[in-house]
């Protein structure tokens, strides 16, 4: 049905598909990756880099086999409605839910074969957009679905924090540094308080409010109503990005070829573990977004093997973005966000460029914004919807959106410190997402196949770790990284 809730969309190939992940992997993450890399360690970084870009890897195949039997239940519930319908013996008021229980008991009956021939050869084929609340709802019980949607709701929020702290921090590096005495010195190793001077009596922590102020003033609204991404409008952002990120690895590259690199990088530096590893978490971010992505696509019988192709260039691509900063610039002058470090005379000076790397965030997260936003208002109510109810206007239209509104930008309000709401951003929520929810799906997906469709039914996208040991692995390595974060962060306070 056109417009439903697991409409397809329009059909695109399996190559054109493999653009769309690198594009929605590689986004804001990217930009503070440098100084956590200089902070943590060019050696350390490395290897952890490549270790969550395999792990997540692993748990992208396990959503995409938790997608496929999904699709199966979705037309193993039909079918068996169908045939119930059909069948004159059959009572008329078994109700939609109760079709699945069923399904449980025939398929200890049934033989396999049978199942298969009444059905498509194809039934784990992924035809229908199956998003992961909804797959949370067909093998979680209640718990499971509102601690999945706890986890998506502080996700997104933290997102939303980081675009709202993200832009006005742009747009005050670049005014600030640009009258006055301090122009074209953003990225001259000149270290700024917030309470140092930018514009007359205005301080730069009161720029940034002013900032934040007109950035909530401008994009807030939006969250109060419905916003569409455009075909175009994701083009020209995506248009942009790759611009910026080109244009920062040549530049770096230029000065280090010319003998000016004045990086010198250490191997390890354990203390920057903790923000490296919520910010690698948040960079290969995905995972939620994997239904509406991987469903269009054509051709999906070697989906896995174009995700590891996606992988190894987003990997590829990190590094080498990260490589060339800490290289090219001393670590104690790498900025939160990386385009800042282009705004400086001596780095390009080429006014057009230094702007456009400097505004670069203001242009791309602005336009995605209202999208999380819209997104995260949704997903609350979601989370309190009961079957048949509806919510008063003053619920639906004021509250739900101030409730996704508000929250971020106070956090923002407080706090600029772009490195630390990306790292535990990753490192809590983005830990959940990543990690633990698509290796409970994979686990809950399996056995209610086995449930439904008996022991010997295979799932044709079963994903590559189809033992147990990686699922249990998964599980182990995420609640270790929450221990870990969490008492790194003890720690450290405590020696404040």
């Amino acid at each position: 049905m056109a417009g439903g809730i697991t409409d397809t969309g329009e059909l695109y190939s399996p190559y054109v598909g493999l653009v769309y992940m690198f594009n929605l992997i590689v986004g804001t993450g990217a930009l503070t990756m440098p100084k956590a890399f200089a902070t943590a360690g060019w050696l350390v970084s490395l290897i952890l880099l490549m270790f969550l870009g395999f792990m997540s890897y692993m748990t992208t195949t396990f959503v995409v086999e938790a997608m496929a039997a999904a699709n199966a239940q979705l037309r193993w519930k039909r079918m068996e409605k169908r045939k119930d319908d059909e069948d004159e013996d059959s009572s008329s008021g078994v109700s939609d839910s109760d079709v699945l229980q069923d399904g449980y008991e025939r398929a200890e009956t049934r033989p396999i074969l049978s199942v298969q021939r009444r059905g498509s050869p194809n039934i784990f084929e992924i035809t229908e957009r199956v998003e992961m609340g909804q797959m949370a709802s067909m093998f979680f019980n209640k718990v499971g679905v509102n601690l999945f949607y706890f986890c998506i709701i502080i996700y997104l929020y933290g997102d939303l924090a980081i675009y709202a702290a993200a832009v006005p921090v742009s747009l005050m590096q670049v005014t600030c540094s640009a009258t006055g005495n301090h122009s074209c010195s953003v990225g001259d190793g000149t270290k700024y308080n917030d309470t140092d001077k930018c514009w007359g009596p205005i301080r730069r922590i009161d720029a940034y409010r002013l900032y934040l102020a007109a950035f909530t003033l401008l994009l807030g609204p939006f969250t109060f109503f419905n916003v569409q991404k455009t075909k175009y409008l994701q083009i020209m952002t995506s248009l942009m990005r790759w611009i910026a990120f080109i244009l920062m690895i040549i530049l770096a590259l230029i000065r280090i070829s010319r003998g000016q690199a004045e990086g010198h990088p250490s191997m390890a530096q354990l203390s920057g573990i903790r923000n490296l590893f919520g910010v690698c978490v948040y960079s290969f971010m995905c995972q939620h977004s994997l239904p509406s992505l991987i469903t269009p696509i054509s051709k999906k019988k070697h989906v896995n093997k174009l995700v590891l192709l996606d992988y190894i260039l987003i990997l590829a691509f990190y590094s080498l973005l990260s490589f060339t900063a800490i290289y090219c610039f001393r670590n104690d002058t790498l900025m939160d966000m990386y385009t800042l470090n282009f705004t400086n005379c001596e780095i390009i000076n080429i006014a057009f460029i230094r702007y456009f790397l400097g505004l670069f965030p203001v242009f791309t997260i602005s336009t995605n914004f209202p999208i999380i936003a819209v997104t995260l208002r949704n997903n609350w109510k979601t989370l309190f919807h009961r079957e048949g109810g509806t919510y008063p206007w003053v619920v639906d239209r004021i509250v739900f959106p101030a409730i996704t509104l508000i929250p971020p930008v106070l956090v923002a309000f407080c706090t600029h410190d772009l490195e630390s709401l990306v790292g535990i951003t990753g490192a809590y929520a983005g830990n959940g997402i990543q990690y633990l929810i698509p290796a409970f799906l994979a686990y809950c997906s399996r056995k209610d196949t086995q449930l439904v469709f008996g022991s010997g039914t295979v799932n044709k996208h079963l994903s590559p770790f189809r033992h147990t040991f990686w699922i249990v692995f998964v599980l182990i390595w995420g609640f270790s990284c929450f221990v870990f974060v969490t008492a790194n962060i003890v720690l450290s306070e405590s020696k404040l």
